[in-house]
């Protein structure tokens, strides 16, 4: 698949969220890059789908302002990797930005199973 397709399926995975979620992501920026560097690679391993960077809303103060948007990144060789041949790289691009809007909501694997989301 190329750059281009993933990115639109990523941008419609984005508008596929539930309401609750689109309407309070709050400076956050999704990016796609083709693997995680070697840096990513040592804390998370080989495997990493996408990542969360930044400060959730759940930990956000008063004196939250000005600050740099928070990144989600999602790796696009992984990802068609974990899909594997045939595979659906559009529902696993689903599962992935919405694991990782989870943690900018402050939410884990097994709040998102409990509220259906998963």
């Amino acid at each position: 698949m190329t750059l281009e397709e993933f990115e639109e399926l990523a941008a419609e995975a984005l508008k596929g969220l539930p309401l609750e979620f689109r309407a309070r992501l709050d400076n956050v920026v999704v990016i796609v890059k083709a693997a995680p560097d070697k840096a990513q690679v040592r804390r998370f391993g080989r495997g990493l789908l996408g990542l969360y960077e930044g400060i959730p809303l759940s930990e956000r103060g008063r004196s939250y302002s000005g600050a740099m948007p928070d990144k989600i990144t999602l790796f696009k060789e992984n990802i068609e990797a974990s899909a594997g041949d045939g595979g659906d790289a559009g529902a696993k691009i689903r599962h992935t930005v919405m694991h990782e809007i989870a943690h900018h909501f402050g939410m884990d694997d097994e709040e998102l199973l409990r509220k259906g989301l998963y």
